[in-house]
């Protein structure tokens, strides 16, 4: 079986000094390195990592990399001693799918090379893994069709670069930020923002036609269509307009609008938003335009949950864009000393779990 490969350390551009100097970690795993090397006591552990859901593993070549650059000691005179290499390190690799209590990283080694890296370690874990596993459950709800992950400006943009990658192995096809798509070479898209029509006068032909005029054919061109509350008409205008350049519309109608090619359809549904109707409307219009080469982009609250019912309902959308949804809930991890100088040696409830899935990392 070919060697899987894992990201080099050098890509996650990590604060190293900070890191090894304990910035980013809990006070108490500080203390503890400062002491057991004062007390000049190196105890040799085997700690494992696990969390408590069925999962998607993400983060876990970003841990390697804290573990690699930042595990080790500070000489006397300053000068950081690396502790890599005196290390044991075993490890699942990004996206396994990972059951309950599965052990997805052993540390094996001299306890104070590596007990002030905790706190890092297991964020990179908790945050990549959330996201990797929203993300899936997305993109096997849309059933093969393209998921958009937008989710950058419901966050802080450190994230971004992170959060991007996680999406990426978890099968989203685009991303919205030059950082998210950064590890893998990839490129940010979009569509032509409301703030572009804005700045248009609010007419969403003569930005889109200004966007093509400029980006077509780097980028696939798709426009919001919704700043009228008219979808139906304003996807007919952009597409006379754009013809073959149009690649989609989106549907981004708020939650509480409905859109005006409803307002005499009132009936057994619920109108406001995207709905299912108002998809069907958008699409029939296009298609009796001739333009069927035109995809639709449905956004606006949308969450594996109403994908589902989308795709049960055979609504003809060719793409979802989400955004907060994927980066809601929690997806923790705890680490555990398993065994000290070779002895069983772990809190009450906590036990080895040898795992013949991990891998040794060199």
């Amino acid at each position: 079986m070919a060697q899987r490969q894992r990201l080099d350390p050098d890509t996650f551009r990590l604060p190293v000094e900070r890191i090894r100097d304990g910035w980013y970690s809990d006070a108490y795993f500080v203390s503890t390195k400062q002491l057991l090397e004062d007390d000049d006591r190196h105890p040799r552990v085997l700690l494992q990592v696990f969390q408590k859901r069925d999962s998607l593993l993400g983060g876990i070549d970003e841990a390697i990399a804290i573990l690699k650059l930042c595990a080790g000691r500070r000489a006397a005179d300053g000068r950081w001693l690396p502790g890599w290499e005196e290390l044991e390190v075993h490890a699942l690799h990004e996206g396994d799918a990972i059951a309950p209590r599965e052990a997805v990283l052993t540390i094996a080694g001299d306890y104070t090379l590596f007990a002030h890296l905790e706190t890092v370690y297991l964020g990179t874990l908790a945050r990549r893994s959330l996201v990797m596993r929203n993300v899936r459950e997305v993109v096997e709800a849309a059933g093969g069709k393209q998921v958009l992950f937008f989710p950058a400006r419901h966050d802080h943009w450190l994230v971004q670069t992170g959060d991007g990658w996680a999406a990426h192995v978890a099968g989203a096809i685009g991303v919205s930020t030059e950082a998210q798509a950064s590890w893998w070479g990839g490129r940010g898209i979009g569509t032509v923002p409301h703030g572009l029509i804005a700045a248009y006068g609010g007419d969403t032909v003569l930005a889109a036609t200004k966007f093509a005029d400029r980006f077509d054919p780097d980028v696939n061109v798709t426009v919001l269509v919704d700043w009228d509350n008219d979808s139906v008409t304003t996807a007919l205008a952009v597409a006379e307009a754009l013809g073959d350049r149009l690649w989609g519309v989106r549907l981004d109608t708020g939650e509480q609008m409905v859109d005006r090619s409803l307002w005499h359809e009132l009936g057994d549904f619920k109108p406001a938003g995207v709905n299912p109707r108002l998809v069907e409307k958008v699409r029939g219009a296009l298609d009796a335009g001739g333009f069927g080469h035109v995809r639709i982009v449905a956004s606006g609250g949308f969450d594996a949950e109403r994908i589902r019912a989308f795709e049960a309902d055979g609504v003809p959308v060719d793409a979802y864009g989400v955004g907060s949804s994927l980066i809601r809930g929690q997806n923790d991890y705890t680490a555990d000393v398993v065994r000290v100088d070779g002895a069983p040696c772990a809190k009450a409830g906590r036990r080895e779990r040898p795992n013949p899935r991990l891998a040794r990392v060199e």
